[in-house]
């Protein structure tokens, strides 16, 4: 299924990815998390480990700078955005990738 708005995966993607290339060891908001091997085909155990499900896929994706789904995922160290930063990139972009936020291939607190 497509999403009305085409774009918002993709933005979404980009907007994590800027997030992690920016981001300082340093900074103390942002969710530093070592890969694992287990990992490497599975991005969701990421996803899982890091937000407590296995929907944020995509966000471990852009942070690892991962161009497909298939590309392992090498062990390092990534920036994750934390919950609130992740929403903000959401809302931003257009996205929601947790389903029972979504209806009709959009999501619900998105305005019409």
């Amino acid at each position: 299924m497509i999403d009305k708005d085409t774009r918002a995966a993709k933005s979404f993607y980009r907007e994590v990815r800027k997030f992690a290339e920016n981001t300082k060891p340093w900074d103390t908001t942002a969710i530093f998390y070592e890969t694992k091997p287990d990992e490497m085909y599975d991005l969701t155990l990421v996803s899982q480990r890091v937000y407590g499900r296995r929907d944020e896929f995509l966000a471990v994706m852009a942070a690892a700078g991962l161009d497909t789904v298939d590309q392992p995922l090498p062990q390092k160290r990534i920036a994750l955005p934390n919950e609130g930063q992740l929403i903000d990139i959401k809302r931003r972009a257009g996205f929601e990738s947790i389903d029972d936020l979504r209806e009709n291939f959009a999501p619900t607190w998105a305005e019409a």
